[in-house]
């Protein structure tokens, strides 16, 4: 099979890589993360006028450039490698692919914002006891007049304090793990109006999310997106690729986790020479190369197959998430363990890129779930 990339898309990768290594001072990410606004705004807009990336997996009608999961795979693997704070999965993979899921007026008018880097969107789907199952909605929405009055409580929603606009799902209808029966809302993001409660907090790898409790929050009818009930084809299809997106950033994370550590132990010396020449050390490093490609061929795999069927799509998607959550605990664990105690301060890349990993890990759904996924996939073939 063939993997090379078409001239555009060697294009966009090489453009790309060459504005993150040029303008993406991971110091900076990283103070910004910590100690400041959680993102950098001025990066959000260079990716939009500069570089056009939230655009480009977009439909052009919107703004977009119509790209499909190849430019995705590039894009996400580029933010990955340089670790990139920003909320581009968020935003323009899994609100982007709901909002395109759904269709409607308001849905394209803010895929327009995305596009250009005017919205930041956060997607309310988790809640306290649904465990990575997007199907199980306890939250519910019923119609009261002209408003829908929405109460329930969602958790660890990433990027929602530094978001414009919230989606957030709810049931209208069936019973709390059915896949019918699902609503889609949309919100402009304040977290002071009446009924919403935000608990914000910062995740292991330093990223922003809240929590947040509905309390019989009014939205006015046209915050329903689609058609009541059913919002299930379009999560379920959105989750898929933005688990991919993933997997596909996971994989830059690990090339340059990879790349450092070998650096690292050509340049440490132990007994008069670098730990590199002892041969443990050695073997270590192959085998972290080897579960490297590993996860490079999973991502290909998932990406590959983000058009087929729903049947065959998940599967792909969920052998994907399972290969690439071991490899990441493998590989960060082995990287932080060959740098010794610098490996888990600040001042190295590897322990902020080893955080990124171990969310990774468990975003989308735990190795666990998705490997119990795949085995009842294989099943009903």
């Amino acid at each position: 099979m063939d993997f090379s990339f078409t001239d555009e898309q060697e294009l966009l990768r090489a453009t790309v890589g060459k504005f993150l290594a040029e303008r993406y001072d991971l110091e900076k990410s990283r103070a910004a993360a910590k100690t400041g606004a959680g993102w950098q705004p001025h990066i959000w807009r260079a990716f939009a006028e500069d570089l056009g990336i939230l655009g480009a997996t977009l439909p052009e009608n919107v703004g977009g450039l119509g790209g499909g999961p190849v430019e995705l795979m590039i894009i996400t693997e580029a933010l990955g490698h340089a670790l990139v704070i920003e909320p581009f999965v968020e935003t323009v993979v899994l609100a982007g692919g709901l909002l395109q899921g759904v269709g409607g007026p308001r849905a394209e008018q803010l895929l327009e914002r995305i596009a250009s880097g005017q919205a930041v969107v956060a997607v309310a789907a988790e809640e306290p006891t649904s465990a990575g199952t997007w199907h199980d909605v306890a939250t519910t929405a019923r119609c009261d007049g002209d408003h829908w009055v929405l109460d329930g409580a969602k958790v660890a929603v990433s990027s929602a304090p530094i978001a414009t606009h919230l989606l957030v799902t709810a049931r209208t209808s069936g019973a709390q793990r059915d896949t019918s029966g699902i609503s889609l809302f949309l919100l402009e993001f304040d977290a002071t109006a009446p009924g919403l409660g935000v608990e914000s907090l910062r995740t292991i790898d330093d990223r922003r999310a809240a929590d947040l409790v509905l309390d019989g929050l009014r939205l006015p009818a046209e915050a329903l997106l689609g058609t009541a009930d059913q919002a299930w084809p379009a999560l379920e299809h959105t989750i898929d690729v933005a688990t991919a997106a993933i997997v596909s950033e996971a994989v830059g994370c690990l090339r340059r986790v990879l790349a450092d550590t070998v650096d690292y132990t050509k340049q440490r010396q132990q007994f008069g020479q670098p730990i590199s020449s002892f041969q443990v050390l050695q073997h270590r490093m192959v085998d972290m190369y080897l579960e490297v490609e590993q996860a490079v061929a999973a991502q290909h795999l998932a990406m590959m197959k983000l058009d087929a069927d729903g049947q065959e799509r998940a599967r792909a998607v969920s052998a994907a998430k399972a290969t690439v959550a071991r490899v990441a605990r493998f590989v960060g664990q082995s990287a932080v363990q060959l740098h010794g105690g610098m490996g888990m301060t600040e001042e190295l890349a590897v322990g902020h890129y080893f955080k990124r990993l171990t969310a990774i890990e468990y975003q989308f759904g735990s190795r666990d779930r998705h490997l119990s996924r795949y085995a009842a996939l294989t099943a009903t073939r």
